[in-house]
């Protein structure tokens, strides 16, 4: 008997997890089919202009997105901060364009965005080659945990909303990084559409990356901030941020990387 019951456990959970993603697709085209709340649409108009600029049919889909992503995920409020409708929007509208056409879920690995209202400062430990600890005190404005969080200064996620062309945007940049940390530890190489895809994706980001650094090393200036070419990981958060608010001058400028993101983010956001 006990064998049997052992078995009967066993069988229902392999149907539980084969049935989890049609009962959770299921949920989610339910949450899709409400209407989108008015008070939300007027958010994303005061609060994420750029959207106004998106084609009818992904101004639809991204509404539909930013539902399921709300219904999805936790927000918590740091420092004292109440967490406001308008927060939610605000961060879940920017977030979500990232996945406006990628197949794979709503930041699988993700749970909780927690938002202070300005900077914050964190505490990081570091061991050099030779096992000696450092530690160091940084200033931020945003931060993505490979343990499901992202973290997020208010004040930041406004002023990076309000300019939707000057290449900066702290939530582009930090959901960018979740996007890399879906295969673990971030690295500049997030999952791509097609496995033909990775050896061009190393070739052209590589030359990119090494590039900036150069750039950076002599002191010039470029379209892609320094701070991308502090190693693989920031350069992918970088470059997603200027993919998408500087779409023409990167077009222009690093004509590969544009098409590289392009093909990544399944976006052309030129013809927006």
């Amino acid at each position: 008997m006990p064998a049997l019951i052992v078995s009967a456990l066993a069988l229902a959970f392999v149907l539980w997890l084969i049935g989890q993603p049609y009962l959770s697709e299921r949920r989610r085209r339910r949450i899709r089919a409400r209407p989108f709340p008015a008070a939300w649409r007027d958010i994303m108009k005061r609060r994420v202009p750029y959207v106004r600029g998106l084609p009818a049919d992904l101004q639809l889909q991204l509404k539909q997105h930013i539902q399921v992503f709300l219904a999805e995920k936790t927000f918590l409020g740091c420092d004292g901060l109440e967490i406001t409708d308008e927060m939610r929007v605000t961060i879940a509208a920017q977030a979500c364009l990232l996945i406006l056409k990628r197949p794979r879920g709503y930041y699988p690995k993700l749970r909780e965005i927690l938002v202070y209202p300005g900077s914050f400062v964190v505490e990081h430990e570091d061991t050099d080659d030779i096992g000696v600890a450092h530690h160091a005190r940084q200033v931020l404005s945003g931060e993505s945990w490979e343990r499901g969080q992202v973290v997020l200064s208010w004040h930041d996620t406004l002023a990076g909303a309000a300019t939707p062309d000057d290449g900066q945007n702290v939530v582009i940049h930090e959901f960018a990084h979740q996007l890399d940390q879906e295969t673990g530890v971030a690295n500049g190489a997030p999952v791509l559409p097609r496995r033909d895809q990775y050896a061009r994706w190393s070739q052209v980001l590589g030359a990119e990356f090494r590039q900036l650094q150069s750039l950076a090393f002599e002191a010039q200036d470029g379209l892609l901030s320094h701070y991308g070419g502090s190693d693989p990981a920031e350069f992918f958060a970088v470059i997603s941020e200027v993919f998408f608010e500087q779409p023409g001058r990167m077009a222009d400028e690093h004509p590969a990387l544009y098409r590289e993101l392009a093909l990544f983010y399944r976006l052309d956001p030129l013809n927006w």
